[in-house]
């Protein structure tokens, strides 16, 4: 999630503060050690109370909104919307039931991460795949302790675990603010290391580029052919026809597609140059993200040709905030290189390297702390750490790439709307007038 907010916050607040972000990974890590250890839970109870408002109040508003929103979007957000009053309700309180809502939340949750972590690292094998490995492993043992009632009592259940996740944050803020002081001035976030790991990024280094303050006239467009839209008569398998693949009655096979349009002429969409015709034993072994597994790859020249040799996209993600410049700038650099990878290379993490070129510092890079402070009371922004941690620790998929793409666009082009900015920005503008009377 940290890595996330800095992207759409931008490099040059962050190196010139860097200091001040060193200081803030050394708070969160003492609270989430305190928390871990019960000597801070007097004020982080109070603390994940007020978040759980927040998230119910984000909830019920996105269910209210529902009302005036057309009938093929309500799905995703009335899912969305859901997720926080469920996320609010865990996160609130009540000494009566034990904390077992939140005991049976975050067990399940560290025991199903834990067990797709090692499943993911043990088939695809990409790069650091031990680390997942020993990292999944660490969430089943604490999986075990949270159901266990010991040495963590299920009442400390959610500041235990709210302690582990500020921990870590705190963490990865250190690495970053040392990071920040040797990157060098002009230079994109996406060229430090910490985002090169896995799929970030791949590039040593990309100019950074002010975005536009105000929305284009040309909408950037993610096209997205789901499994069971680019197939005729689809069998449908729940969650493996929306995220993996999908089998028409004829028994073919398709994992969807996807693709980027800025008109006139960027057109971002990969395809292995050759069709994969495997057997089920040799997709196993080409699942594996190594060099061994690439093939020759090619980019389409346009969305009307691709159109007209297949079938239209059934998912279309429009973004009006985003840096053209640094997207082409990406976009020259990335087509030099044709290679496929099934897991490593796809069209799916194609199309997510190209928005974070896109959108790096898009909402804002003056006031970079109180930016900072709206995206990570952001619940909307939680929901995006965790799609984008299953796309690093597994593989992106065209399913997993929309709703990707979606939440995305509401966290950075939708956070004015948001009614704890609003009343921030209202609370402000009070204490400016009363300032001025004076």
């Amino acid at each position: 999630m940290v890595r996330l907010i800095i992207l759409l916050i931008g490099a040059a607040p962050f190196r010139r503060q860097w200091l001040v972000l060193l200081l803030l990974g050394v708070i969160f890590a003492l609270v989430g050690v305190g928390a871990v250890f019960n000597l801070t839970t007097w004020y982080l109870f109070g603390l994940i109370d007020l978040i759980g408002v927040v998230c119910l109040i984000e909830g019920a508003l996105g269910l209210a909104s529902l009302l005036v929103i057309r009938p093929a979007h309500r799905r995703i957000l009335r899912s969305h919307a859901l997720a926080l009053i469920l996320l609010g309700l865990l996160a609130i309180d009540t000494p009566d039931d034990n904390n077992i809502g939140a005991t049976l939340f975050f067990g399940c949750g560290f025991l199903i991460d834990g067990l797709l972590r090692i499943a993911s690292a043990h088939t695809i094998r990409y790069r650091g795949w031990h680390n997942t490995l020993l990292i999944g492993m660490a969430e089943l043992v604490l999986a075990a302790l949270v159901f266990s009632d010991w040495p963590v009592p299920h009442r400390q259940t959610m500041p235990f675990c709210v302690g582990i996740l500020l921990f870590w944050s705190g963490f990865n803020l250190c690495r970053l603010a040392l990071q920040f002081r040797r990157l060098p001035a002009g230079a994109s976030v996406l060229g430090m290391p910490f985002f090169r790991k896995h799929n970030w990024h791949r590039s040593s280094r990309l100019p950074e580029l002010l975005p536009p303050s105000a929305p284009t006239l040309v909408p950037l467009k993610v096209h997205v052919w789901t499994p069971t839209g680019s197939v005729a008569d689809p069998q449908r398998r729940m969650v493996v026809d929306r995220y993996i693949a999908a089998v028409d009655a004829n028994g073919k096979i398709s994992t969807g597609h996807a693709a980027m349009e800025l008109a006139p002429d960027l057109y971002i969409s990969l395809y292995p140059a050759e069709e994969l015709n495997v057997s089920p034993d040799q997709f196993r072994s080409l699942l594996r993200a190594h060099k061994e597994t690439d093939v020759p790859g090619r980019y389409l020249p346009s969305h009307e040709e691709e159109v007209a040799a297949w079938v239209r996209p059934d998912r279309l993600v429009l973004f009006r905030h985003y840096n053209e410049a640094a997207l082409r700038a990406f976009w020259a650099a990335y087509r030099q290189d044709t290679t496929y990878n099934l897991t490593r290379r796809n069209c799916s993490s194609t199309v997510i390297l190209a928005l974070d070129a896109a959108l790096e510092g898009v909402v804002g890079q003056t006031r970079p702390w109180y930016r900072f402070l709206l995206l990570l009371t952001d619940p909307n922004v939680w929901l995006l750490a965790i799609l984008r941690n299953r796309g690093e620790s597994m593989t992106w998929t065209p399913g997993l790439a929309l709703d990707y793409a979606r939440l995305l666009r509401l966290v950075s082009e939708c956070q004015r709307q948001r009614w704890l900015v609003r009343r921030l920005n209202g609370l402000r503008a009070h204490v400016q007038a009363r300032l001025k009377e004076r």
